[in-house]
């Protein structure tokens, strides 16, 4: 073959080898994982946790960055922003796809912009009270607030948490107008709690159990179907006077809407298998949380399902957005 040919050949080959060496397996890089909350509290937590999972599954890093500020808005922004390639993520909480139904301005749609990759962990939540308060049982503090509602006020780490919910739900229910005042964060809630500012707050068994325990709170009962072996000394609120009061803390992994579908289910798969190792399902039961195996059409629903309810609920308590 002629020198000429040869070079012609050479190209040839170099042109038909290119796609296959642009096309890079994904993951290639680091991953990185936006929380849009502050280091420390749960749900940061529990991005650290998923990102972890991620690492070990994919054998790439996986890097956590914390964006605060609007709420959870700006960490939510900073997602929308980069390419929907699989290497943006964002870990936050139940409350993401509630951000329009509580905040006036948002600046994207939760639901319509974000695919939620996995709902990575679930805890229920337990209602606490200032335990200087004479009031012993569910039935001795509705009726206290019944006879002297002003004296009564309910703490909430923010609007659309669970535990904003829950405490909407249990003045419907128990028929009190107990004023919600939403904090930013559980921990600011709960010392204001524990140290008689305000008298009650629904927060997950994560953060109230170990202060249960220690004497700084009350423990009212768990907003479960069933008594749970993690808290047994907790009575359900249902077995209390409130039939049926069931509210879970959820958290999970979103990524932008337009991310490829087999990537999407790759990070699924691997978060699903990472968070159902004996060790990690061992380590969550100790905080009060179980991992959940969904896949996205099932995550879909439920959230769809979840976010109906919600606002409905929130309607019903004439709630306008702040």
């Amino acid at each position: 073959m002629h020198r000429r040919e040869l070079l012609a050949a050479g190209a040839a080959a170099s042109l038909l080898a290119r796609p296959a060496i642009a096309q890079n397996p994904w993951p290639n890089r680091p991953i990185r994982m936006v929380v849009p909350y502050t280091p420390g509290a749960a749900t940061d937590a529990m991005a650290r946790l998923a990102a972890l999972k991620l690492q070990e599954q994919l054998g790439v890093t996986v890097v956590v960055e914390n964006r605060t500020g609007g709420s959870g808005t700006v960490g939510g922004q900073a997602v929308l922003q980069a390419p929907p390639d699989g290497y943006t993520l964002m870990g936050s909480a139940s409350i993401h796809p509630m951000a329009r139904h509580v905040m006036k301005v948002v600046g994207y749609d939760p639901v319509a912009d974000f695919l939620p990759i996995a709902r990575t962990a679930r805890g229920p939540c337990v209602l606490v009270q200032d335990p200087r308060l004479p009031q012993q049982t569910l039935a001795e503090v509705i009726a206290a607030a019944k006879a002297e509602p002003k004296r009564w006020s309910f703490a909430t780490s923010s609007l659309g948490a669970a535990g904003h919910l829950a405490s909407i739900e249990f003045n419907r229910q128990a028929g009190t107008e107990i004023e919600i005042v939403p904090y930013r964060g559980s921990a600011p809630a709960l010392t204001d709690v524990a140290a008689g500012n305000v008298q009650l707050m629904f927060d997950p068994v994560l953060a109230t159990l170990p202060m249960i325990r220690g004497g700084q709170l009350r423990g009212l009962g768990i907003a479960t179907p069933a008594r749970t072996g993690l808290a047994a000394e907790l009575p359900t609120l249902s077995e209390n006077g409130l039939p049926g009061f069931t509210f879970y803390s959820w958290y999970g992994v979103w990524a932008h809407r337009g991310i490829p579908a087999e990537i999407a289910t790759r990070l699924n798969a691997a978060l699903v298998k990472g968070l159902h190792e004996p060790e990690t399902v061992q380590r969550l039961a100790g905080q009060g949380f179980e991992p959940v195996r969904e896949s996205i059409p099932e995550i879909e629903r439920a959230i769809a399902a979840e976010v109906e309810q919600n606002a409905a609920l929130l309607r019903l308590a004439k709630f306008e957005p702040q």
